[in-house]
């Protein structure tokens, strides 16, 4: 199998651009049992600590609630438990794996259940810095050729930054996805309008919603 055509049959572990309705229902039953208290169903108790900072890292509390206060890291748990299959998650393990192994390595310590926002915000930014054109192709080369050993059967390596990079990058975008899709935000923070509403065909945004985006 080819790596571009590996890649596209495999997918990311985690990305979500489409708002499937399993997606929103997992979503929606997150936010339901938002005052029981969690535990992770895909991610080990100490990765679920983790998991807890680094959705917050990436939209923290302001004036609008943080992204764990909107089970945002619970919703990203149980779909990487439902909806993934089997190559998926466990590429999803092994990157997240990676990342905390740099950041244990880096701050010192020795116990996940350790690590502090401090010791993950590095590690998070360097994963996130914007690489050369040469530095991505390489990446995807990289990731390529992992997905397609996966897909064969055969022995997969992936270097440990791309896989770090890999897992930053597909945990921001759906972090956003999720706190943006969340019931919350839809409506108390973005522009809610139900349906039926009023319908206006042409209007100046600042006047109609304030400059803020449609909830959808």
């Amino acid at each position: 199998m080819e790596r571009r055509k590996a890649l596209k049959h495999m997918g990311w572990a985690m990305g979500i651009t489409v708002a499937t309705p399993t997606a929103l229902s997992l979503l929606q039953s997150c936010q339901q049992n938002a005052d029981t208290a969690w535990i992770p169903v895909f991610f080990t108790e100490a990765q679920g600590g983790a998991l807890i900072q680094l959705v917050d890292l990436i939209i923290p509390k302001t004036d609008t609630p943080s992204a764990s206060e909107v089970q945002v890291h619970s919703f990203i748990d149980s779909y990487m438990k439902e909806v993934p299959e089997k190559p998926e998650q466990d590429l999803m393990t092994m990157a997240f794996t990676a990342f905390l192994n740099k950041a244990l390595k880096d701050s010192g310590k020795t116990e996940i259940s350790d690590l502090a926002a401090e010791d993950l915000e590095p590690v998070l930014a360097q994963s996130l810095a914007q690489r050369s054109e040469e530095e991505e192709a390489a990446a995807m080369e990289s990731l390529g050729a992992y997905m397609q050993a996966v897909q064969e059967g055969q022995p997969a390596i992936l270097d440990e930054a791309v896989a770090r990079s890999m897992f930053a990058g597909n945990l921001r975008s759906t972090v956003i996805w999720a706190y943006k899709t969340s019931e919350f935000v839809g409506e108390q923070v973005l522009t809610y309008l139900p349906v039926p509403g009023e319908y206006i065909g042409c209007g100046d945004l600042d006047q109609l919603t304030g400059g803020k985006a449609w909830s959808i």
